[in-house]
């Protein structure tokens, strides 16, 4: 399984950060390559809801499913996705001055034994370059 680690510090408060990140629908607003959240069912504490989600990497199109595993308010997220790519992302949320840190990390699996290392090697890249946009989306949604 590869991983990529990301933290970002956004002048906002946890509570907001949190709450926007939690909400499945904004995915399509701060996450590259997130074309569409569908079917999104969730449960009263959050752990065990579900959304299905179209995902454009490199120009391909992967469908999928996410599911919450671990929801503490305001301070920690696990989600684990099954289609195209096999993930989980840890979102950990912390006051940081008067703002809050998020750190990230995505752990994911592609079933690529055809092509091999290099592909491997590509798509890693391409992750990390996402996670980047990613993390300076969200600063800057929450901090406009």
């Amino acid at each position: 399984m590869s991983k990529v680690e990301r933290s970002v510090t956004i002048n906002a408060p946890v509570k907001k950060v949190f709450d926007y990140i939690a909400n499945p629908e904004h995915q399509p607003e701060w996450l590259p390559g997130s074309v569409e959240v569908k079917d999104i069912k969730q449960t009263e504490e959050r752990v065990g809801s579900t959304f299905k989600y179209v995902y454009k990497l490199g120009g391909i199109r992967l469908e999928g499913e996410d599911t919450t595993e671990e929801f503490i308010p305001n301070k920690r997220i696990v989600t684990r996705s099954k289609g195209g790519i096999e993930s989980s992302w840890t979102y950990n949320f912390e006051p940081y001055n008067d703002g809050t840190k998020v750190d990230v990390l995505v752990e994911y699996t592609i079933p690529i034994p055809v092509l091999g290392k290099l592909a491997e090697a590509l798509v890693h890249k391409l992750i990390e370059r996402e996670a980047d946009h990613a993390m300076a989306n969200i600063k800057d949604i929450m901090e406009t």
